[in-house]
């Protein structure tokens, strides 16, 4: 199996709602397993990106919202084993349970740090003892246990430029990713065996069927909207209007909290969507063979994951947007016959365009910037394919397309750290909110 194989179904996983709040949940559990008797208290600390994503996020098997119903949920009636499907079988009596332990105040939450990359440590002080879990880099990545102050589990952490955010690093510590140009990318998912990537088919079979719950549920606003925009029809003769209804239903459904996985990529449910959804509705409007579906979507994670080892898994930016909008920008290149030439002009198009568009948190409003890209995506492609495109020389555009990428990363990360402070600072003084954390 080819390297670059691997990495996409190794990043590939699926996620029950946003994926911030099962992983807090899951740490959550975690640490729960490792005490006696009752939870008498719960301290959570979080990064920033973790802290906001979660933060107005729909959970799950709650009609509650936030880090501290997360992790209440997951003390209570999460199973770990299922990793970022923990709450799945949460029942409407351990929700009640979860919010009467934030209501009694027995659910702490603190922002530990500034930063893109990912921290969640959970302490859960019960009957008898104390346990906690710290996760790091990734959003189900443990990398230490303590019960009543020892260290029962422990392994060594990524450094800090392993683990998102753009450092100086040796050719051999590059990420995998990165040792590849765009060319090579495309080239591979022109080439890669089509039976290696049998196993994304998986990812439109539950983004789906995300979506479908989306359309079906009297929550969302932004999935019927779509589909009456689409003629009342999930798939119509509409190539961009189906991309859009498909994906942003999707999300929709994600976000608020409705209990069907998403397939993540990046360690995201949207950047999954995003990733994928828009590049099926191609397939199904326009009748592409499934074997150049799933090159174009092996294409489009890939040039996801480009972006995001620079930017950090979580920043001030919409990595969905920006970074999975833009691998598929280049998945919708692939399917239309394009060279690389325009997919490097497609991520010019993109990077000159969308880049710097925020992360307030997981919430309705995903659903509004997955509207944007989706949009940005058509045009950009369709525009760059024509030879109308953002010059090199201009703005954050580099010389070369890998250029071009790594500078929308650093928009993320160093960029806007001072972005991502405003933020925290805005949604905390959100009293109606910030009561509930």
């Amino acid at each position: 199996m080819h390297e670059l194989t691997e990495l996409i179904r190794q990043d590939m996983k699926p996620a029950l709602g946003v994926t911030e709040p099962g992983a807090i949940a899951f740490a959550a559990a975690t640490a729960r397993r490792h005490t006696k008797g009752a939870v008498r208290q719960v301290k959570l600390r979080l990064n920033s990106g973790m802290f906001k994503n979660a933060f107005t996020c729909g959970i799950p098997g709650s009609s509650e919202v936030g880090n501290a119903h997360a992790a209440a949920l997951g003390v209570i009636g999460a199973d770990p084993d299922k990793g970022l499907e923990c709450l799945d079988g949460v029942t409407p009596e351990q929700a009640q349970q979860a919010k009467a332990m934030v209501e009694a105040g027995k659910i702490d939450v603190e922002m530990a740090e500034i930063t893109s990359r990912i921290f969640i440590e959970a302490i859960v002080t019960a009957e008898e003892g104390e346990a906690a879990v710290t996760i790091r880099d990734t959003h189900t990545n443990i990398v230490r246990i303590t019960e009543n102050g020892r260290t029962v589990y422990e392994k060594e952490a990524q450094e800090e430029g392993q683990a998102g955010g753009l450092t100086d690093v040796k050719d051999s510590e590059l990420p995998l990713v990165h040792r590849y140009t765009l060319a090579e990318l495309h080239n591979y998912a022109l080439t890669v065996p089509a039976e290696e990537l049998s196993f994304i088919r998986e990812a439109f079979a539950m983004n789906m069927a995300l979506c479908q719950a989306g359309l079906e549920s009297p929550k969302t606003s932004y999935a019927r909207y779509l589909l009456a925009e689409n003629g009342g029809r999930i798939i119509s003769d509409d190539e961009q209007k189906t991309a859009s209804l498909l994906c942003n239903g999707a999300i929709e459904a994600r976000v608020l909290g409705l209990p069907e996985p998403a397939m993540s990529i990046t360690g995201s449910g949207a950047h999954g969507i995003i990733a994928t959804m828009p590049l099926y509705a191609a397939y199904k409007v326009k009748g592409y063979p499934e074997e150049k579906l799933l090159r174009a979507t092996a294409l489009s994670y890939l040039i996801c994951m480009y972006i995001k080892e620079y930017s950090g898994r979580l920043s001030a930016f919409c990595g969905c947007a920006i970074a999975a909008g833009t691998g598929m920008a280049c998945g919708l290149v692939l399917l239309r016959d394009g060279s690389t030439e325009m997919m490097a002009r497609t991520i010019n198009n993109m990077a000159s365009s969308i880049t710097g568009m925020i992360c307030d948190g997981g919430n309705q409003g995903c659903a509004m910037k997955g509207v944007v890209a989706v949009d940005a995506a058509w045009r950009s492609a369709a525009m760059a394919m024509e030879g109308v495109y953002i010059h090199s020389v201009h703005g954050i555009n580099g010389s070369t397309p890998e250029q071009t990428m790594r500078n929308m990363g650093q928009i993320a990360s160093p960029g806007m750290v001072g972005t991502e402070k405003t933020i925290i600072e805005i949604l905390e003084g959100k009293s109606d909110f910030g009561r509930r954390e």
